[in-house]
């Protein structure tokens, strides 16, 4: 049975870090995921990619293995969606939170009908707050790595009742910063699910590698 979105809203609440898979093989997606869950990673992000023809097939295959094959061990999303065709074949693959890299009104009321979380990407306090003001269940603030700790300590701040994830530029090194900074979660990609790691099949590596973040949770 699958988890209701109040379950999945929890689960990214507890465990805070969202992996995300951008341009994975299908070929490698599980022993990529297998390696992350053996690091503590519960929160799985796959990724569109725009530039491919076959963009939307790929990830919703991706979402479709993930979900097939951990069922409720891991929490499995779709990320960079910017427009409905995207949404709904997330949804078909079982996708269970829409992460966008921008604020769309129409995508966060479509997802939020799905009765999926919906995570829509902002930058300014006027963006974040007309996210939450469609519904949106967090709000992505993003690319951190250019607005740095103290932008999101000065946002959440005022702020504090919409909950902010920091996404683009987090790493084990600052992972606690932005957390204590106001963040309630962490969307981490290449420092985590590090590609070259990937392609020469070191996935042990990328099991050490999640345990550095897992492990300061």
């Amino acid at each position: 049975m699958k988890k209701s979105k109040e379950e999945i809203t929890e689960s990214i609440l507890a465990n805070k870090i969202i992996a995300i898979m951008r341009n994975v093989e299908t070929k490698k997606v599980l022993k990529t995921v297998q390696a992350l869950y053996d690091g503590g990673i519960r929160l799985i992000e796959v990724t569109f990619n725009q530039n491919s023809v076959t963009g939307i097939d790929d990830a919703a295959a991706s979402i479709r293995m993930i979900t097939e094959n951990f069922g409720d061990g891991i929490c499995v999303g779709a990320g960079t969606v910017v427009n409905s065709g995207q949404l709904s074949a997330a949804d078909g693959a079982g996708a269970r939170y829409i992460i966008s890299p921008h604020t769309s009104p129409e995508i966060i009321q479509e997802t939020i009908g799905l009765g999926l979380v919906s995570i829509p990407g902002a930058t300014t306090p006027t963006e974040i707050l007309r996210a939450a003001e469609n519904g949106a269940d967090f709000v992505k603030v993003f690319p951190v790595k250019n607005l740095g700790v103290d932008y999101m300590k000065a946002i959440s701040a005022p702020i504090n009742h919409i909950p902010l994830l920091a996404v683009g530029g987090v790493n084990d090194e600052n992972l606690t910063e932005f957390l204590n900074a106001g963040a309630v979660g962490v969307g981490i990609g290449s420092d985590l699910v590090n590609m070259k790691l990937i392609q020469e099949n070191r996935f042990d590596e990328i099991t050490i590698l999640a345990k550095k973040y897992t492990d300061q949770i």
